[in-house]
């Protein structure tokens, strides 16, 4: 039996690889967080018509400090600056979404590499993985503490969409636990190469082809400045509009993943979103950015409240996610 979130959505993928156009049509919405405990029904009405709609929003008044922030992309530039025989030692496992990896995720809307480099920070899987304090004195405890602060704002908002849901307020969060061995939401630090020089202006070039997410929620830190991440809803695929998402150093951007959908009885949209290579003007060089992917707990069983698909653990819903999306090199 398959769902709405098998290999066919591969098919659906594969129709999203073209260069399309822009639309500035959609409204990305940005939604304070500030106090949140008085104003929850407000926002909690705000993040579900926003997510409902496009699938996208931004965060302000989310709570990490600006500082924190910056001081986290500082130590993100440290890494990916390690030479490559260093970071070689850290590599990706990919069964547990943990180390490093390099020009290796080919996605079937475009066929090639994604134009970047990543970490993965998955907290029960990190044994070995981590760079020494010789190579790089207080990443460790930086990632951590950094990866717990986006942990808290993510179960936020899925709290208020579970009061949505009619779930209890609880519900996502006792299956996002970070003491447990089966935790498996990650951050995911990101290093996007700089344009060579003979491709500027190249139409049809990404950084990061057209995809969704697999897990619940996505939290995206990024740079003012270095822009290129665009959003299509799935419903509007047709069209090959795509809406570009402003970077902002001070706002986190969100989007819906699929795992989020299905809990959800397919009420919360997970849409394509791709990052784009820049076009002739824009910043050419390099850009950074951070994710943190909200995926429920190996062991945890995703149904949704109106049991419009069949229950299914947390670690086997993302496997067939993988496979329907990702393949090796060569």
């Amino acid at each position: 039996m398959t769902t709405s979130y098998d290999l066919s959505e591969v098919s659906r993928e594969k129709q999203m690889g073209g260069l399309g156009r822009e639309t500035t049509d959609r409204e990305i919405r940005v939604i304070d967080l500030s106090d949140f405990d008085n104003r929850r029904a407000e926002i909690t009405e705000q993040l579900w018509d926003a997510a409902t709609e496009i699938g996208f929003f931004q965060l302000s008044g989310h709570g990490i400090d600006q500082h924190l922030i910056d001081e986290m992309f500082g130590a993100t530039a440290d890494f990916f600056a390690l030479p490559e025989a260093t970071k070689g030692r850290y590599p990706l496992v990919k069964k547990n979404n943990a180390g490093w990896e390099s020009l290796s995720q080919v996605r079937p809307s475009i066929g090639v590499p994604d134009q970047k480099e990543s970490y993965q920070i998955t907290r029960p899987h990190m044994a070995e993985l981590w760079p020494t304090e010789d190579e790089l004195a207080g990443f460790r405890s930086r990632a951590l503490d950094f990866e717990h602060r986006a942990w808290e704002v993510a179960m936020r908002v899925l709290s208020c969409f579970a009061d949505r849901l009619g779930l209890e307020r609880e519900h996502f969060t006792a299956a996002h636990d970070p003491g447990s061995a089966n935790y498996q939401s990650a951050l995911r630090l990101l290093h996007y190469f700089a344009v060579p020089e003979e491709l500027r202006g190249v139409p049809g070039r990404w950084r990061a082809g057209a995809h969704t997410d697999f897990d619940c929620l996505t939290l995206l830190f990024q740079r003012d400045g270095q822009g290129g991440l665009q959003v299509c809803p799935g419903k509007e695929m047709e069209d090959q509009e795509w809406t570009s998402i402003t970077p902002s150093s001070s706002l986190i951007t969100c989007n819906i993943g699929d795992m989020l959908t299905r809990w959800s009885d397919d009420l919360l949209p997970s849409n394509f979103h791709r990052v784009r290579s820049p076009g002739e003007g824009e910043y050419q060089g390099e850009r950074y950015s951070i994710a943190y992917f909200a995926q429920a707990d190996r062991d945890a069983v995703i149904q949704g409240p109106a049991g419009k698909y069949p229950p299914v653990t947390a670690a086997d819903f993302l496997t067939q996610r993988v496979q329907a999306n990702y393949r090796p090199q060569g």
